[in-house]
């Protein structure tokens, strides 16, 4: 890792991986396995300098009384966990993320026809979750895992592939996470320690 100390200060990228709602979320010092997809043939190095945030917007209600100017209470009335970046891979198997995990379909080559794939764009009715694991470097020292675990997410974003001279192409990826019934939006999990 090209971090040094102070390792609290990150100044490096995520990588994202996604996998069907319910599957287990790997120890945090352990590579997600094959139920687990990374985003990007080459991780984050797919992911535009814009980088991946993180963000949990918020409604608040003020309540403030007759007799003073200040706020006398605050509550918290909606808040959300959404997770952006645009993924610079415009592979057909990148792609089906954004399509709501379309199948691809495949035409062999032979005599006269051409191999290729197929994907279909319309989205339909329902929108599909998944869960969620964006990973860099902890806080807490070297080679040392920061993740953010999300149960179920959903893509709500409205992608537009824009092709032109000089610029890659790139997917939008807008998601919002939607509660879990036990777990809420997940966790932020930081490594501080080796196995002994």
């Amino acid at each position: 890792m090209e971090n040094d100390a102070p390792f609290e200060i990150i100044a490096a990228p995520a990588t994202i991986w996604i996998a069907p709602v319910g599957t287990a979320f790997p120890a945090i010092d352990v590579v997600p396995g094959v139920d687990w997809v990374k985003l990007g043939k080459a991780g984050d190095k797919n992911i535009s300098e814009d980088g991946v945030t993180i963000s949990h917007p918020q409604s608040v209600e003020v309540f403030r009384a007759l007799g003073s100017t200040g706020p006398r209470k605050i509550v918290r009335t909606e808040e959300d966990l959404m997770v952006s970046f645009t993924l610079l891979d415009l592979t057909l198997e990148m792609y089906r993320r954004m399509l709501n995990d379309n199948p691809i379909t495949e035409v062999a080559a032979g005599s006269g026809v051409a191999g290729s794939k197929k994907l279909s764009m319309m989205r339909g009715r329902l929108v599909n979750q998944f869960a969620l694991i964006a990973e860099g470097p902890s806080p807490y020292g070297e080679n040392w895992n920061l993740r953010f675990k999300v149960p179920i997410i959903v893509n709500i974003g409205e992608p537009e592939i824009v092709f032109q001279k000089g610029e890659p192409a790139g997917l939008l990826f807008d998601l919002q996470a939607i509660e879990h019934e036990t777990d809420g939006f997940g966790e932020i999990e930081a490594q501080n320690a080796s196995r002994s």
